[in-house]
């Protein structure tokens, strides 16, 4: 059986939403610029050999409407390379690296381009523009029952054990909230992790880590980009305390202790291990394995811990062989109680920083931490890492790669 090997990555600077450096750029133009720096990256591969184009975008609405992995492919003159768009929420371009290796694995092509892109910036706002309320009226009572539980202080109870249907809509902050009464998570852990993310990726920046992880962006007029909105120097736990409630008066999620909105982009070229060899190329990973999970989605921050303990178990590997881990910093809430469960070394997760500093463009954050964490492995020589996710609707994605280069 053809192993899937990662053969070269791409990702942009993280804007930040409505206010920040990419927040004029078109989610297709955006997402075209890293499948071609991607695709540059291998000069030996001839493009017609490509046999899909896989992106991920979890609003696929607005400008991120039209099938747009077809428009990414046109709009790099490439009319005989097919392009499909996956929602997957926050995990869809891990999802695309997914099904690439599957694809690969079953002998069904030998190239694929996974892709992932969100422009925050540029999200269709109304019904003008093609956004009608779409939720399905069965899950209002439960949507009651939150606010009434909220409003009582009743503490979280899975919906499912009384009999009834979850809260299938319910906004992420509040999710976090969920987890961090049902899992104990401090208001003041959460704000020291917030913290560390941001002390971390600072860090990184000092060291010239992020020049290395990002490919620049062009604008229109010319300007370049080439380094993300975030992380804010010189954060402070005092700072950091300072900050209030976001979604409950009595809550324990900020602004600081979670990610912000963010417009981003991110590509990788993965290929068959025989394709690789023949092109005369040295991969970058393996992808080893993957998983994927689901769980209420009333508590959807949890959702790597089970979908790692598959991954790994595929991989035949534990905790301990693991040199670094990239989880996605949704909520400092859901991270901490993951890392608990799954007995991560703390020092080992999300060492350059994650979302709370870098941003979260749900799309393309898939892709973009896979390339951090190709990066990091590189520059700390470890065989393997892992990434890992919760996604909106209760959800969880890892995947383990293997450094080879």
């Amino acid at each position: 059986m053809p192993e899937a090997v990662i053969v070269s990555v791409a990702r942009s600077p993280i804007g930040r939403a409505f206010k920040g450096s990419l927040k004029d750029v078109r989610p297709d133009d955006l997402a075209a610029q890293m499948v071609e720096a991607a695709l540059a990256a291998v000069p030996a591969l001839d493009r017609s050999e490509i046999d899909d184009l896989m992106l991920g975008c979890a609003q696929p609405a607005g400008e991120q409407a039209y099938n747009l992995g077809r428009m990414v492919a046109l709009r790099l003159g490439l009319d005989g390379l097919p392009g499909t768009t996956v929602h997957r929420y926050c995990a869809s371009s891990l999802q695309t690296t997914r099904m690439a290796m599957h694809a690969i694995r079953a002998g069904e092509g030998d190239v694929f381009v996974s892709a992932g892109v969100e422009c925050v910036s540029r999200f269709a706002q109304g019904k003008s523009d093609g956004m009608p309320d779409t939720k399905n009226p069965i899950y209002d009572e439960a949507a009651e029952r939150t606010k009434a539980r909220i409003a009582a202080g009743e503490p979280w109870v899975d919906p499912r054990s009384l009999g009834q249907l979850p809260d299938a809509y319910l906004a992420m902050g509040e999710t976090a909230e969920n987890v961090a009464e049902h899992c104990k998570v401090s208001r003041e852990d959460q704000d020291e992790y917030a913290v560390r993310s941001q002390n971390l990726a600072e860090q990184a920046a000092d060291r010239g880590f992020w020049e290395r992880d990002i490919t620049p962006v062009t604008l229109a007029d010319g300007t370049v980009v080439s380094a993300d909105d975030g992380p804010r120097r010189g954060v402070t736990l005092e700072k950091v305390q300072s900050m209030q409630p976001v979604f409950r008066p009595d809550g324990t999620v900020t602004a600081a202790n979670c990610c912000p909105l963010n417009d981003g982009a991110a590509a990788l070229v993965v290929m068959s291990d025989r394709r690789a060899a023949e092109l005369g190329l040295t991969p970058l990973a393996r992808i080893v394995s993957t998983g994927v999970s689901a769980l209420s989605p009333e508590v959807m921050g949890l959702g790597p811990v089970e979908a790692s303990r598959q991954a790994m178990a595929r991989a035949g590997i534990s905790a301990g062989d693991l040199g670094l881990v990239e989880m996605n910093e949704a909520f400092a809430a859901q991270v901490l109680p993951s890392i608990d469960q799954l007995g991560l070394d703390i020092d080992r997760v999300n060492v350059n920083g994650g979302a709370i500093a870098l941003g979260h463009p749900f799309g393309s954050t898939g892709a973009r931490m896979a390339t951090t964490l190709i990066h990091g492995m590189q520059e700390r020589d470890v065989q393997f890492g892992l990434e890992t996710m919760c996604a909106a609707g209760g959800q969880g994605m890892a995947m383990v790669l293997e450094r080879l280069s």
